[in-house]
């Protein structure tokens, strides 16, 4: 893989995951740098960090399976 490119991973049941630095460019134009060798960009709506997730998304994902248990 090209050293220039990154890998992007959807997982389906929580973040976007970016694999490599990058710079997130928020609505208002300013950039956040993501430093990290993978950055989650939270897909939930429930980050307290968005656009960064902070696993909010597990709670939902738990939910819903203890409520397919009781079913």
């Amino acid at each position: 893989m090209d050293d220039d490119r990154r890998r992007v991973v959807v997982t389906g049941e929580g973040p976007v995951l970016i694999y490599g630095p990058v710079d997130v460019e928020m609505p208002d134009g300013t950039r956040v740098p993501g430093d990290r060798a993978v950055t989650a960009l939270c897909t939930c709506g429930r980050s307290r960090r968005s656009p960064f997730c902070d696993t909010s998304h597990r709670r939902r994902v738990r939910d819903r399976r203890e409520k397919e248990d009781d079913t």
